[in-house]
């Protein structure tokens, strides 16, 4: 009887460790995404995020919870929205600027936390270098102060006999004045004279463009801000009504109505970033997982801006364009 008694708790605790086992293997893991733009602005991102994770085999709701957070384009708001989604005890955090990045490192040490877009991961201290991340951050990197420059060559190649480009940005602080700076050195190697102008919100956009053309800026060029995303038909309308020719950070800017753009592709390395999210919910750790670079850029002029301002684009400029909006 005591035999037959052993044998049937045996069952019953081998039993219970089966269930026990299936329920954490069938654990469905929950994604924190937070967003510093509004949802409106960030369509494009969001549905390449999703059709990532989808051809990875997640299915949102069914094998795959997660759990989205726009800031708005209030930085003051990354820093409740990352504690929230850590709350919630999310599995992996996707985020994507600078700021935001800067909020999910400060919020926590454990959760591992992917980014999609920063402007310079090493130089501001995110990761240790993009071959070995270190922590718990990994993700993919937009190239920012080296595009900057790439954008002032196709800005000099259209407008040959132009001397005085504005920057126009919201970002200050020691980060902002270090990428001016480093966009100034590349600006001064080609004969321009890059002059800073500041706009801490819309309200402020027209005083920007009106001093940026009175100072004799002949053409523009802006850092890629989550403020410039946000607001980027008030950057473009204000350009056009100042009569001034600008290159702009990335694909909707263009698209949208300005004369041109140069960038990396975003939306694909939010489509990336699923490929990270992957590895780390099969158990890679984000410090052994390289920081990559975008793979796509586009170049694009909108003729129905240039006409807007009377400019003739160069034939071996437009010849160079991936897109030629007409």
């Amino acid at each position: 009887m005591n035999k037959k008694l052993f044998w049937i708790v045996t069952l019953i605790l081998l039993a219970a460790g089966t269930f026990a086992d299936a329920q954490q293997a069938g654990k469905v893991p929950r994604i924190g995404v937070l967003v510093s733009a509004s949802a409106s602005a960030s369509v494009s991102r969001i549905h390449a995020f999703r059709q990532g994770l989808h051809a990875l085999g997640y299915i949102e709701g069914k094998n795959i919870i997660v759990e989205y957070r726009y800031a708005e384009g209030s930085p003051n708001r990354l820093q409740e929205l990352v504690a929230e989604l850590v709350r919630l005890k999310v599995d992996v955090i996707v985020t994507d600027t600078s700021r935001a990045i800067d909020a999910a490192k400060n919020a926590t040490k454990t959760i591992p936390v992917v980014f999609t877009s920063p402007t310079d991961p090493v130089g501001d201290g995110q990761v240790s270098s993009l071959a070995q991340p270190g922590g718990n951050l990994t993700g993919l990197s937009i190239l920012a102060p080296e595009l900057n420059g790439k954008r002032l060559e196709l800005l000099k190649e259209t407008l040959p006999k132009v001397t005085r480009v504005a920057y126009i940005t919201r970002e200050g602080g020691h980060r902002g004045r270090q990428r001016f700076e480093e966009a100034e050195v590349v600006a001064k190697g080609m004969g321009l004279r890059l002059q800073l102008f500041e706009a801490q919100g819309v309200e402020d956009l027209d005083s920007a463009f009106d001093a940026a053309k009175r100072s004799g800026a002949q053409a523009l060029t802006f850092p890629p801000t989550t403020f410039l995303f946000t607001n980027r038909a008030h950057f473009i309308n204000a350009s056009v009504k100042n009569r001034l020719p600008a290159i702009y950070p990335g694909t909707p800017y263009a698209e949208e109505g300005g004369l041109m753009s140069y960038g990396p592709d975003i939306p694909d390395n939010w489509r990336r970033a699923t490929i990270f999210v992957d590895k780390i919910l099969k158990g890679r750790k984000p410090a052994d997982l390289p920081v990559e670079q975008p793979t796509k850029f586009e170049f694009i002029i909108n003729l129905k801006a240039a006409k807007q301002i009377d400019l003739t684009i160069p034939p071996n400029v437009l010849a160079r364009a991936d897109k030629v909006i007409r």
